[in-house]
């Protein structure tokens, strides 16, 4: 059975300073699938995560993304010049 996954990544922009991002892992049992989901459908509905955009958030089964969402003007960042602090 395949490992389960929620990773948040929080994106921080500064006017006149290099854009930053923060990683936040949740992990879960194998076959947690039900789990996973559900705590995946609890974070991406959230008020808090909206207000902390610009935030992208995946679920990942084995590690690869099967769901994923994003919040603000993720797509719109020059993710080669982002630099990652956690």
């Amino acid at each position: 059975m395949p490992s389960y996954e929620v990773v948040c990544t929080t994106y921080q922009i500064i006017p006149g300073l290099p854009i930053t991002k923060n990683f936040s892992r949740h992990s879960f049992e194998k076959g947690a699938s039900k789990d996973a989901k559900e705590f995946y459908g609890k974070v991406i509905t959230s008020e808090f995560t909206k207000k902390l955009a610009p935030v992208e958030v995946h679920l990942k089964v084995a590690g690869i993304t099967i769901k994923k969402a994003h919040f603000g003007p993720v797509e719109n960042l020059n993710k080669k010049k982002i630099t990652a602090v956690g």
